[in-house]
């Protein structure tokens, strides 16, 4: 883990680019520095100037003759590789390149940004940029960017891959009163990346809530490994924006078009404990709670309210997003009934009506906050006639102190006749939000994140005996020497035969007489499949026929198939018919496996057969995460594909074990093989006993030596 004190806490700061004109960045990035109460020495270069802002200037940073820190460099692009360099030979530690016109201009771009970070290799630099908006530290205090303005103090820290991002949420936290510890904008990511800085703010004293704004991740299984570790102190909330579907287009299995570039972020945030949030609203939700907030105990929660409609609503998102509402005790139902009036609602809701006045809501918050049973509140208020927004407030305030250990938030329904308690509350700490459904989301993002963290590491490791390693290689140098990416049937059962991954055996015959003798060995009834690299699909071109009983019908299946095919596809390259054994009935899955570029082997498992993509009943893993039981289980268990292997009105249960097993040995297989980029087991049909796969595609690549 990289330690970037140099850049959050530095002791002497350059400004290279500095400048007198209002009119220039280098002029609103030295400003920033000043203004900000930045306790260090600054620095200012720029050859064309004596003194800048009070303050020396010196031509080049080697002038300096101080050990810089860090370097702010706001000069055009064209000079910046050879300042970059002066900073190196000056043994400058950190450099922020705010200048833009790198990579994301094109080539030439790409160029001299790879120039760049040659000479960072080179003199031991580190690097913010090129093409950000620099960063903020409110504890330091340091502002070492041209964005307008300076954030309040808070336990916040925002990434950001966005400049435009993060100045716009700057400037909305003023109005918003939101507090931040840290501010980074990240740019081309050239050096230092999300993950150097989730890293850091995850040890920074002042952080409690790490957010983040990504459009890509960098490295993807250093990824899941810093953020596995940060998870366990701090939450970590990440839009993802980019969401795209060219993977899916692009696949060929039915893994690769379930999958798509996105679901390997989910699985990947997933497994590492971010939680991933769909909008800006809901990344700013989640981090008031957060940094607010204690984590709740459980998901039981409370609702106050003085009007039902609202109460309704609230209700409904609580089992919307999965939570409970909480069973109050006698004893506080009892308390209730004694000093609410008669027409207010005992159960949860708390129904407390629309007169309802301040020491109404103190009784009844007080209550239920007492309550054993519940762990979280919600308190609504709609203006009316008598209500009393402001005392109302500072009783949400109070009891929320005195009940430290459970989350308590607001949700004022109005706008001006509520303001000022609406401010009240800001300020002292409790989230406020002006419809239920935003405060219920973010209570499940807390429990979510306390349920994470609460998780024991996996216990479950399995040995996976019987495996061949060198039978696959083999059958997979063999298929790209003969030029071909799919593997064909007989290739695929090989190699599953390989792993200990039960499948239906499939002998590839040339001859009508040779299917027949083989469909003889392996028993009747028998199913016939056409083998050719080009047909993925094989019964849209006729070229799959099951439920053969003897010898004859093996022969006329086979002349039918090949006759079908050759007219369908007269010029596909067929190396024979495929006979495979039938099986038990069972219930249907897809194991399968599509290869992200970014975080490896992505495993998905769901509903199988011919309903795989119609129904999507699908979860996914990386293989990274499935070397364990636990892991394999709770795959299973997320799937309504679950209820039918338990056994589904009167059906006995299918053999979960089996599952599991098949499930581990495929994560074991494409983690040992790099050529595999796509696989698809569809359909595996699970018995009461067993299991056995029906259909295996593979598709593999050259690896580059």
């Amino acid at each position: 883990m990289s330690d970037l004190k140099f850049l959050f806490n530095p002791r002497h700061v350059a400004v290279i680019g500095a400048s007198r004109s209002p009119q220039k960045i280098g002029h609103a990035i030295l400003g920033n520095i000043l203004n900000s109460g930045f306790k260090g020495k600054v620095y200012p270069v720029n050859p064309k100037e004596d003194e800048i802002a009070g303050l020396k200037s010196y031509c080049s940073v080697k002038d300096i003759g101080k050990p810089i820190d860090m370097a702010v460099i706001s000069v055009p692009a064209a000079h910046v590789v050879k300042v970059a360099e002066e900073c190196g030979e000056a043994g400058v530690k950190g450099l922020i390149i705010i200048t833009a016109g790198f990579k994301e201009v094109g080539s030439e771009g790409l160029k001299q940004e790879r120039r760049l970070i040659e000479i960072c290799r080179k003199y031991n630099m580190r690097m913010l940029g090129p093409n950000c908006v620099g960063l903020m530290d409110t504890h330091t205090p340091l502002n070492a960017s041209f964005a307008k303005g300076f954030p309040d103090e808070g336990n916040i820290s925002f990434i950001s891959q966005s400049g435009a991002m993060l100045v716009s949420i700057l400037d909305w936290s003023f109005e918003m009163g939101m507090g931040f510890s840290r501010f980074i904008s990240l740019g081309n990511k050239a050096d230092l990346n999300e993950i150097d800085f989730i890293e850091s703010c995850a040890n920074d004293p002042q952080t409690k809530v790490i957010l983040c704004y990504v459009e890509d991740i960098t490295d993807g299984s250093r990824f899941i490994e810093a953020c596995k570790e940060a998870s366990k102190h701090k939450p970590i909330i990440i839009l993802k924006s980019g969401t795209s579907t060219a993977g899916a287009q692009a696949a060929s299995s039915h893994t690769g078009a379930l999958a798509g570039s996105d679901r390997a972020y989910e699985a990947a945030f997933k497994q590492s404990g971010v939680l991933r949030v769909e909008s800006m609203n809901e990344l700013f939700d989640l981090a008031r709670a957060f940094s607010t907030q204690p984590l709740p105990k459980n998901s039981r929660v409370a609702i106050v309210t003085n009007a039902g409609g609202p109460a309704i609503v609230t209700t409904d998102a609580v089992e919307k997003y999965g939570l409970k509402m909480s069973r109050f005790t006698k004893d506080t139902i009892d308390k209730l009934r004694e000093n609410l009036p008669a027409e207010a609602n005992l159960y949860n809701p708390v129904d407390i009506i629309g007169d309802a006045m301040n020491d109404r809501y103190h009784f009844a918050l007080n209550t239920v906050l007492a309550d054993k049973n519940v762990d979280s509140a919600l308190v609504l208020l709609c203006p009316a006639a008598l209500t009393e927004p402001e005392k109302t407030a500072e009783t949400i305030v109070g009891l929320s102190k005195e009940y430290a250990e459970k989350p308590v938030m607001a949700v004022y329904m109005g706008g001006k006749t509520l303001a000022e308690g609406k401010k009240y509350l800001i300020e002292n700490g409790i989230p406020d939000f002006t419809f239920p459904e935003p405060s219920v989301r973010s209570l499940q993002g807390m429990i979510r994140y306390a349920e994470y963290i609460a998780d024991k590491p996996p216990v479950n490791k399995v040995e996976l005996p019987g495996i061949n390693k060198e039978a696959v290689r083999k059958i997979i140098d063999n298929v790209l020497a003969d030029k071909r990416v799919v593997l064909l049937g007989h290739e695929a059962s090989d190699v599953m035969a390989a792993y200990g991954i039960p499948s239906s055996k499939s002998i590839l015959a040339k001859s009508e007489d040779e299917a027949a003798r083989i469909s003889a060995e392996i028993g009747f009834p028998v199913a016939m499949k056409i083998s050719s690299p080009r047909i993925a699909h094989k019964t849209d071109v006729g070229g799959v026929e099951i439920g053969i009983y003897n010898e004859g019908e093996v022969k006329n299946a086979y002349r039918r198939i090949m006759e079908k095919v050759t007219y369908y596809l007269p010029d596909a390259p067929i190396h024979g018919i495929e006979v495979q054994n039938m099986v038990d009935d069972g219930v249907e899955i897809i194991i399968g496996m599509s290869r992200d570029i970014q975080f490896g082997p992505l495993i998905v498992f769901g509903l199988g057969g011919i309903y795989v993509n119609l129904m999507e009943d699908v979860t996914f893993r990386l293989a990274s995460a499935l070397d364990n039981l636990d892991e394999a289980n709770r795959m299973i268990t997320e799937t309504k594909a679950y209820t039918l292997l338990k056994g589904y009105r009167g059906k006995k249960p299918a053999d979960i074990s089996a599952l599991t097993d098949a499930i581990l040995r495929t994560a074991r297989l494409v983690s040992d093989f790099n050529e595999i980029t796509e696989m698809d087991i569809n359909p595996v049909r699970i018995h009461h006993q067993g299991a056995t796969a029906l259909d295996v595609k593979i598709t593999i690549e050259k690896q580059d030596d």
